[in-house]
């Protein structure tokens, strides 16, 4: 492997370079092995992710992973008619709901928040999607195994950390949570709290 250049825009290019031929995201602590502690790799990065602010494509971090994406704005242009073979059925788009926003979490937590059972099919089709794993095992009798999501997940959803996941306000602005306060959702109760509030 030759020596870094000591040419501060050589080694901005070479950064580029290296992003760019990698087919997957690279990590930071990857980066900087590759450009020795004499240089501040991550001084590079947002140096180089301004120069490619208002380009097509952008330098965008997905858990400590950096690559070059699309810019978002120009995606409905690219964007493939072709249908998608297999869609995820609702009981793995919920499994997934739950490991993103829940984990790590065991098997038996996903069904409980469920209410269902969860087949072990689900879990192999979003393991094979590359978008959960397996983690740790709990320390609890049985030390189940848990599950969490992987870099590929937050690289597919454009997500720099799972803090970007949104939140129960975005959810509900986007129309996919009810509006109404849970406890009108319940035949009954609505009336019993509207009488309380009265009383």
């Amino acid at each position: 492997m030759s020596a870094v250049p000591e040419d501060h825009n050589q080694q901005l290019r070479l950064l580029e370079a290296i992003l760019f031929a990698s087919a997957d995201p690279v990590g930071e602590e990857i980066l900087q092995e590759r450009f020795g502690a004499a240089v501040k790799v991550r001084d590079l990065l947002l140096e180089l992710q301004l120069l490619y602010e208002n380009r097509g494509v952008n330098l965008v971090a997905m858990g400590g992973r950096w690559a070059f994406r699309t810019a978002p704005d120009l995606g409905e242009y690219l964007r493939s008619e072709t249908e998608v073979a297999a869609k995820l059925s609702r009981a793995a788009v919920e499994t997934l709901a739950i490991i993103a926003y829940h984990q790590p979490v065991t098997r038996a937590e996903i069904e409980s928040i469920r209410g269902v059972a969860t087949s072990k099919g689900t879990l192999d089709i979003l393991m094979e999607t590359g978008w959960i794993k397996p983690g740790r095992r709990r320390e609890t009798p049985g030390r189940p195994l848990t599950w969490v999501t992987t870099p590929h997940f937050l690289d597919h959803f454009g997500l720099e950390t799972l803090r970007d996941l949104p939140g129960v306000e975005d959810l509900r602005a986007a129309g996919l949570l009810d509006s109404r306060p849970a406890v009108s959702n319940l035949p009954g109760l609505a009336e019993k709290a509207t009488a309380e509030a009265d009383g």
